[in-house]
């Protein structure tokens, strides 16, 4: 007797790369416990008495497998036939439909213009808000905003000494407070004493505090919506000061008995029980630091009782958020999923705000823009700016994608820039080169298809990845990798690119051959739709 089920099945069964052990295959080795046989055995057995719909040609088993091939023509049929059907939800398992999801992504420091290495969490998390909506999840995307920490009350105490501060101004004034504070540390005191007005209810301080926070968030968030990025909710970190929220939370750790006073005044919490080191969560007199606010954040998101609950952040937190998400178990809510990304490096090192060696990403997105231009006008012999800003700035979102999270991206302008090769560029061009293919045809919707003369090999290698799509999307999603489906799209567009200079599309043997070849490229245009999509790409009609 088999007790395994149907959705068990289906995941068991492989899509081999090559027909030559079969389309697919089916490993019988779950099947061994509850059928008390060898899985040879069981795969021989079965393959005797299985019966084959109408699609497969056969089902032979080789050791404990059960191989199966396809009737190609009934295959293609099949492949072709879903993806029209289904258009821009092909590849969607819909298996969020009905639930929710809480995101937080982004939630930089609000001091100054965002650089490339800060783009990396965006447009990470954007990727994440839109693959979850793919596959049918309502998405709510959090942003953080540190609107009370050290770093806002520099920006204050040097806006004292301006007449006016713009979103432009915010790094160079950066930077400058802090050298003058490397100069004279009793500056620094300065600044605390901001903090400890703020948190004492000084309202003149709190507004001046909220006005340059308005001007950090303002500026951000338009550059990073000029990307397709968006947000649906600013929380800020004032509103669990305000509310008593953060003495709450500290009478809480008290009676866990993990809070503990040390030599300076500081509380913090003892995480010794779960093998990490110390969390200092108040200054000595007592006002808060941002992980006692974040704490606060974290158990807030928790209540709102969204199906996935998850937040972006970089590598180097991997310790603090143990930290974080310790203290949140120990108050009796569920952590949330995080995903962690390595850093952003320029080819001399590490990007640092506070000494002002960075790349903005206004600037590489305007450097990209200027490029992508350039390029526009050697084809065309005329500038077209809206559509040069859609290349450039899909270009700016892959060159992050493409590479895996957990590995570093080593920025250089001249490489990030290329439009050659594995880029966003040549993917939108593959779509603009099918998009001229089928504006020769007014007749899309009333083809005539003889499905079994796509029996070329590179045709049949291009209908076997339009199958494997779905398989990407999940494996994107369960892994919150990007670069899955950025390698899928790459690869699609290099084999179109081979099929395109193989075959003619619109002067074939006959007009079924045409045929049939408009629809296999008219499904290629949709799963990169989808894919593009999901990446946060922009569509251009040519280039």
């Amino acid at each position: 007797m088999i007790s395994i089920s149907k959705e068990e099945i289906q995941a068991l069964i492989v899509k081999n790369d090559s027909s030559e052990h079969g389309d697919f295959s089916f490993p019988c080795f779950t099947l061994s416990k509850s059928m008390k046989k060898a899985p040879n055995i069981i795969a021989s057995e079965l393959a005797k008495v299985i019966n084959l719909p109408e699609c497969f040609l056969k089902c032979e088993n080789v050791g404990p497998y059960l191989n199966f091939y396809v009737r190609q023509e009934i295959f293609t049929q099949y492949v072709l036939s879903e993806i029209s059907e289904r258009k821009n939800t092909f590849g969607s398992s819909q298996i969020g439909k009905g639930k929710t999801c809480l995101l937080e992504h982004t939630s930089i420091n609000p001091n100054a213009s965002p650089h490339i290495g800060r783009a990396r969490n965006a447009i990470i998390g954007d990727f994440v808000a839109r693959i979850l909506k793919f596959e049918g999840y309502d998405v709510k995307v959090h942003y953080f905003v540190n609107d009370i920490g050290k770093q806002i009350a520099m920006l204050v105490w040097g806006a004292n000494q301006l007449d006016e501060v713009k979103f432009k101004d915010l790094l160079e004034l950066y930077v400058s407070t802090n050298n003058q504070i490397k100069e004279d540390p009793l500056l620094e005191k300065e600044i605390f004493g901001l903090l400890y007005r703020l948190e004492n209810g000084d309202v003149e301080i709190q507004q001046k505090f909220r006005n340059i926070v308005d001007i950090c968030i303002s500026g951000q968030t338009k550059i990073f919506n000029e990307l397709g990025i968006f947000y649906d909710c600013f929380d800020y970190e004032s509103q669990f000061l305000f509310n008593n929220t953060l003495e709450d939370i500290i009478e809480q750790i008290r009676q866990k008995g993990l809070l503990f006073e040390d030599e300076d005044g500081r509380y913090v919490v003892n995480l010794e029980k779960y093998g990490l080191t110390p969390l200092v969560i108040t200054r000595g007199d007592k006002t808060s630091l941002y992980p006692l606010r974040d704490i606060a954040y974290t158990i807030w998101k928790c209540k709102q009782d969204a199906d996935k609950n998850i937040i972006i952040l970089g590598q180097d937190q991997q310790l603090y958020f143990k930290q974080v998400a310790a203290i949140v178990e120990e108050l009796g809510y569920k952590r949330p999923d995080v995903v962690h990304y390595a850093f952003v490096m320029l080819v001399e090192g590490k990007m640092s705000t506070r000494q002002g060696t960075v790349v903005l990403l206004e600037d590489f997105m305007r450097e990209a823009v200027i490029k992508a231009d350039q390029a526009i006008v050697e084809r065309e012999k005329a500038s077209d700016i809206e559509r040069a800003k859609k290349v450039a700035y899909s270009a700016v979102k892959y060159s992050m994608e493409k590479i895996s999270t957990e590995r570093n991206v080593i920025f250089d302008w001249e490489q990030a820039l290329n439009f050659e090769g594995d880029t966003a560029p040549y993917l939108l061009y593959s779509y603009v080169r099918i998009n001229s293919i089928l504006s020769k045809r007014d007749d899309l919707n009333e083809l005539d298809i003889d499905y079994g003369l796509l029996n070329h090999p590179t045709e049949m290698e291009l209908i076997n990845l339009l199958y494997d799509f779905p398989q990407a999307v999940q494996k994107a999603k369960l892994e919150y990798s990007p670069h899955v489906i950025t390698h899928y799209a790459f690869d699609l567009a290099k084999k179109f690119s081979l099929f395109y200079h193989e075959y003619s599309v619109l002067n074939a043997d006959d007009i079924l051959l045409t045929n049939a070849r408009i629809k296999l490229i008219m499904c290629i245009k949709q799963v990169m739709e989808n894919a593009f999509d999901i990446l946060g790409l922009q569509l251009v009609e040519h280039m």
